[in-house]
């Protein structure tokens, strides 16, 4: 097993370029089942991207790398059948029941995996479909099974962002007009709208809760390009200020970024906007605790949460650290708390951190994508070494994630 390690305890200093958003482009390439051809932009080279590629041909797709960061996806050769284990890797694999659903009338997949950060049900999803008509049956596997395209008026459960982009590819795909209620507002759905009006797609109320859809079974090639990834924005503040770094973050968008400028200035981050960079520079106070809350867009972003709170022990005071939405988040506490962080988990969905504390290199495990990154911004801190294992998480999510850090500085190496 793969591990990362890290000797900590120095500033860093330099550029990085943030990458494009893997929950944007993941339910592009479902999308993309829809369209004679996709060619996507800035698409991130991480295993999530690598493991829905292999789905995607392993409907009869094809795609091609035309570029480092750029995809050519062909959906000609696309046929219906089950998906198999492959998809249960990977909990975004069930994106693909909406264009599946559209262009064969039905799908079958098995019940999907991913992070292990709690219960995630996919009642949003099933309700919804079951909302516009379609049959809906849960034997060892998922099967989706649509008669007639009706369309429909439905109010969405939750505001869920994986099941709000499931309904909208289906909609799109169809001969119909849809209208989806509370649906998620994320910039990564605003982008698949805009990816779907592209290709034909009518849509009204981008942007906002309430989407209608006029959908076509006959749509045309796209080329569009992948955001940028908000997560890794934050993540690599929480690098540059924990470390007290001089570090310019690079390709953001600045305008979806607000809840988190918002919280860096609770916290006395010092930093500077520069058009689409983000200059972290060191502190000129000494930072201070505050609540870290999550919340639906566009509020603070759960996966913001753990690199964040590794700041946090580095802040003055008690941070209230609150999950609302998942409530095995905070694994990542536990190996904090081992490297010294006065770290208490309350319950499921909240933690206490007392700080600042100093952090001492010791051996931790990585559970999933976001408690990786934490762990990492942590080794950095830390005085001494700092072996990482269970890194295979964060690949899912961090583009040659070590590579970017040395460059910046950073004493990191990969033991395989």
């Amino acid at each position: 097993m793969s591990k990362f390690i890290i000797n900590g305890g120095q500033p860093l200093s330099g550029e990085v370029k943030i990458s494009g958003s893997k929950n944007a482009v993941l339910p592009l390439i479902a999308a993309s089942v829809l369209v004679p051809e996709a060619r996507l932009i800035n698409v991130p080279r991480i295993k999530d991207v690598d493991t829905t590629l292999d789905i995607f041909q392993y409907l009869g797709g094809g795609f091609e790398w035309i570029g480092k960061h750029e995809l050519l996806l062909k959906s000609q050769g696309i046929i219906n059948k089950p998906l198999t284990e492959q998809a249960r890797a990977l909990r975004s694999s069930i994106l693909f029941a909406g264009p599946l659903l559209a262009r064969f009338g039905e799908a079958t997949l098995p019940h999907p995996g991913g992070d292990k950060i709690g219960a995630r049900p996919l009642d949003a999803h099933i309700n919804s479909f079951k909302a516009l008509g379609v049959e809906v049956s849960e034997k060892g596997t998922l099967n989706f099974k649509a008669g007639k395209h009706l369309g429909g008026d439905f109010i969405m459960d939750e505001p869920s962002v994986t099941a709000t982009e499931n309904l909208l590819i289906y909609a799109a795909g169809i001969d119909a007009v849809t209208t989806m209620h509370l649906v998620a507002m994320e910039p990564h759905v605003e982008s698949l709208c805009k990816f779907l009006v592209k290709a034909g797609v009518q849509i009204e109320g981008i942007g906002s809760t309430t989407l209608k859809v006029t959908g076509s079974t006959s749509l045309k090639s796209v080329e569009h390009a992948v955001i940028p990834e908000d997560i890794e924005v934050a993540s690599f503040v929480a690098v540059a200020a924990a470390t007290h770094s001089d570090l310019i973050i690079r390709d953001i968008n600045p305008e979806t970024l607000n809840a988190l400028l918002l919280q860096m200035n609770k916290m006395n981050i010092n930093y500077k906007i520069e058009k689409d960079s983000l200059h972290i520079l060191p502190p000129l106070e000494p930072y201070k605790a505050s609540r870290l809350q999550s919340g639906l867009y566009p509020k603070l972003n759960s996966d913001f949460l753990p690199p964040l709170a590794v700041l946090a022990a580095q802040s003055e005071g008690a941070s209230m650290i609150h999950d609302w939405l998942y409530e095995g988040r905070q694994s990542y506490l536990a190996e904090l708390y081992k490297m010294g962080a006065n770290a208490v988990i309350m319950d499921p969905h909240r933690a206490l951190i007392i700080g600042p504390t100093p952090l001492h290199g010791t051996e931790v495990t990585s559970y999933d994508i976001r408690a990786g990154m934490a762990l990492l911004v942590a080794a950095l801190v830390a005085e001494g070494q700092t072996v990482i294992s269970g890194i295979d998480h964060i690949d899912r999510g961090y583009e040659k994630i070590e590579e970017r850090l040395k460059a910046i500085g950073a004493d990191i190496t990969r033991e395989n």
